[in-house]
């Protein structure tokens, strides 16, 4: 159950409001103030509003929320600490938990004309000194993931480029991405999206988090194409991308 109370963040396009429980961010212009039950599956399955899924190492969701596409994702660990707590982080402060600090590096990012999904809301759900948390974006129209393209068909040595100057705009914008991937790399209209921003940040401009970024996603390539090798991607396709990326300033 909501209280009501609201408090004011520096990021202006995010209301935040305290739950018994914790507590739930969301964009201002939302035509609702969302409930702890948006948060789980089964809400949206009794509205019939789920309309499909993502499997990875754990389930992401798809729904339908009046005419828009929304998807749902519960924070896990990673690592060896997964073993211990498959969920649970410890909670130093509201504004250094993941779904938060994920909100709002997707709101800045998506208010600047980044091709990023736009953030919808986030929850935080407190357990002692501990807190779990989960966090609602919009979905990304008639979008594949990098990986499911490469599987079915090879990009041409100009998606290559424009996916090269695409991952150089957001560096040299100094966003750092995390998990930088295949799967993490969506195209939509010849558009190429980053997704899934947990632990990404804004850094101070410097040639090494950028190189150890593109190793990151070159070692990602490779490591497909080794467990598939039909997978549509050579040499030539990094030459491109990195074409691609060169030929913005940093």
């Amino acid at each position: 159950m909501l209280s009501g109370t609201t408090l004011s963040l520096i990021i202006i396009h995010m209301q935040l409001i305290k739950t018994d429980i914790g507590y739930i961010a969301f964009h201002n212009d939302l035509l609702e103030t969302p409930s702890q039950a948006w948060f789980n599956v089964e809400f949206w399955r009794k509205k019939q509003a789920i309309t499909g899924s993502s499997q990875g190492r754990y389930t992401t969701w798809f729904m339908k929320y009046i005419d828009k596409e929304w998807v749902l994702r519960h924070y896990y660990r990673g690592g060896l600490i997964e073993k211990i707590s498959h969920d649970k982080y410890l909670f130093c402060g509201l504004n250094k938990t993941r779904p938060i600090t994920e909100f709002q590096l997707l709101d800045t990012l998506y208010n600047e004309g980044f091709a990023v999904p736009k953030p919808i809301a986030a929850n935080i759900t407190k357990h002692g000194p501990f807190y779990r948390g989960d966090l609602i974006i919009e979905r990304i129209k008639e979008a594949q993931d990098l990986l499911a393209r490469l599987e079915s068909s090879p990009m041409t040595d100009q998606e290559w480029y424009t996916l090269g100057s695409c991952i150089a705009l957001f560096h040299k914008r100094g966003v750092f991405h995390a998990d930088l991937n295949a799967k993490n790399i969506l195209l939509a209209k010849s558009q190429f999206y980053l997704i899934d921003f947990d632990r990404g940040a804004i850094k101070k401009a410097n040639t090494s988090w950028k190189q150890a970024n593109l190793k990151r996603l070159l070692r990602s390539f490779n490591k497909e194409k080794g467990k598939s090798p039909t997978l549509a991607f050579t040499f030539d396709n990094w030459q491109q991308l990195l074409k691609g990326y060169q030929s913005v300033k940093q």
